[in-house]
């Protein structure tokens, strides 16, 4: 339950991530490949219109979308140094 509530919380504090996000791939402590495996996600996720729930099924469709953009953010945080996410307040 505990895990839930902290995945909960985590999709609220989405407008976060766009300072997050710019201070990730301008920080020099977040190595080349982690930004370049970042950037591959986000991209794909993006690129790639798989969707494991067609979008016709308006609320449903549109969860998983939601669910695969959470994990690519989740992927990011855990890749950051933990300065930059005492900065910003993130968890992962």
């Amino acid at each position: 339950m505990r895990r839930f509530l902290q995945r909960v919380r985590f999709i609220f504090n989405v407008r976060k991530f766009i300072p997050f996000l710019f201070r990730f791939f301008a920080s020099k402590e977040v190595s080349m490949q982690k930004k370049l495996l970042s950037c591959l996600l986000l991209i794909g996720y993006i690129v790639f219109p798989f969707d494991l729930i067609p979008d016709f099924f308006v609320f449903f469709g549109m969860l998983d979308d939601v669910a695969v953009f959470m994990f690519v953010l989740q992927q990011m945080v855990k890749m950051a140094p933990p300065q930059l996410k005492e900065q910003y307040g993130i968890q992962g």
